[in-house]
């Protein structure tokens, strides 16, 4: 029971609640720029009007940053887990395979 309370997904919803919990805590001392006549336009170093610029289209490389990405965290797992926990690497597996079919379907 101790084993499956430290494997990754429950320790990343274990920090995704503190994290939560402390933004929700934070935000009632963060200072509000909402009312302002410019308050939530985009702003980038110091030039108001970015709506111009180009922005480069990455949709080419996402699905092979995407397959090394949960490659490499495949390998993590599998090679560092214990024996004892045997089932989470099968999961990883089956999850990463669903993962690249998804990405890779078309």
């Amino acid at each position: 029971m101790v084993g499956l309370l430290y494997s990754p997904p429950i320790v990343f919803l274990i920090f995704l609640v503190i994290f939560l919990a402390s933004a929700k805590a934070f935000s009632l001392y963060a200072y509000s720029n909402a009312q302002r006549e410019h308050g939530l336009d985009a702003y980038a170093c110091g030039q108001r009007n970015v709506r111009h610029y180009i922005n480069p289209d990455y949709s080419q490389f996402f699905p092979f940053a995407f397959f090394f990405t949960i490659m490499h965290v495949l390998v993590l797992v599998v090679a560092t887990a214990s024996y004892e926990a045997l089932l989470l690497p099968i999961i990883y597996v089956a999850a990463g395979i669903l993962a690249m079919v998804i990405i890779f379907k078309n």
